[in-house]
């Protein structure tokens, strides 16, 4: 049995009487396990009440009949279904890829950079031209994707340069990023003009393909950062002490324990923006944050009969 205090049994009984016909009477209750899921505990207790035998599980606490759930094992299994589907289903996919995009056109352009070193001969310098200038296209794909974007005089989703335009008059406005915003304009479209040029040439040499490999990777790195920190938030400088010392705090919601968050945190006076999802942990993932706590079993539980309903109350 696994230890507890006092208020936590009460706690168990409260609920499970409220849950519970008037008259209802608890006999005994004991802790009996507990499993914690990236740091979001979840106890099981055994009740045994007027009217049988049941376990409590909380966070989200709910009930389950130990006749329908002989084995506490399955009673555990179907809770955390409960509490990891639920969630899931409640989060707008949309919030979720908000930044995740990027992510591919950065590994397109380090197969790119792979290909390059097997390219020998005017055609391959060629294909070159063309992944790069995918790349680019990719790039401003991924932003609009990323974004809300108005309808009105909305360029050709393809218009390389027009979009240019808009993202970094959006992202970088105003007289103070004037010159910031004039660099990552000019990189990316002269590296957008270049790679067309290779496309086409019947003379393009290897250093040409190196060149508009590396002039993309440079213009798509520098314009992903600024795209990740204008969507998270992070502002150039503290807002409570104007340190310019901020890093990116990962975290995580119990409630989605699936979304990774992350927020742009001050490592001089501990001040922290606002979190916002920015990916999904993987299966791998979600099972590093998983603990157990109390004695495990290797039985199998099969139901006698079909679980076609839920015996008693559902949980609040």
């Amino acid at each position: 049995m696994l230890k507890y205090t006092e208020e936590e049994r009460q706690a168990v009984i409260d609920y499970y009487l409220g849950q519970s016909p008037e008259g209802t009477e608890v006999k005994f209750a004991q802790k009996v396990y507990a499993e914690s899921v990236i740091g979001h505990t979840h106890a099981v207790w055994d009740v045994h009440a007027s009217d049988g035998r049941w376990w409590v599980i909380t966070n989200p606490t709910n009930l389950y009949s130990q006749d329908q759930f002989p084995n506490m094992d399955l009673a555990i299994t179907f809770h955390m279904g409960l509490c990891l589907r639920i969630p899931r289903n409640d989060i707008k996919q949309t919030d979720v890829e908000s930044v995740r995009p990027f992510t591919d056109v950065l590994q397109s352009i380090a197969d790119c950079e792979a290909a390059l070193g097997q390219a020998n001969d005017a055609g391959a310098f060629r294909a070159i031209g063309v992944r790069c200038r995918e790349n680019l296209l990719a790039f401003v794909h991924a932003t609009q994707d990323a974004c809300e974007w108005p309808e009105q005089d909305r360029p050709q989703r393809s218009n390389f340069k027009a979009w240019v335009d808009w993202i970094f008059d959006t992202f970088l406005g105003g007289a103070d990023n004037r010159e910031r915003r004039r660099l990552i304009k000019t990189t990316m479209k002269e590296a957008w003009d270049y790679v067309n040029w290779l496309t086409h040439s019947q003379s393009g040499k290897w250093m040409d393909a190196e060149i508009a490999t590396n002039a993309v990777s440079h213009a798509i790195g520098i314009a992903t950062s600024i795209c990740v920190r204008h969507l998270r938030g992070v502002p150039d400088q503290c807002p409570a002490c104007e340190s310019h010392r901020l890093f990116p705090e990962e975290g995580m919601n119990p409630e989605h324990p699936e979304v990774i968050f992350e927020r742009p945190v001050c490592s001089e006076c501990g001040w922290a923006g606002e979190p916002v999802p920015v990916g999904e942990r993987t299966e791998e993932e979600m099972a590093q944050f998983i603990t157990r706590e109390g004695e495990t079993s290797n039985e199998c539980g099969i139901m006698q009969t079909p679980l076609m309903e839920i015996m008693g109350r559902r949980g609040k």
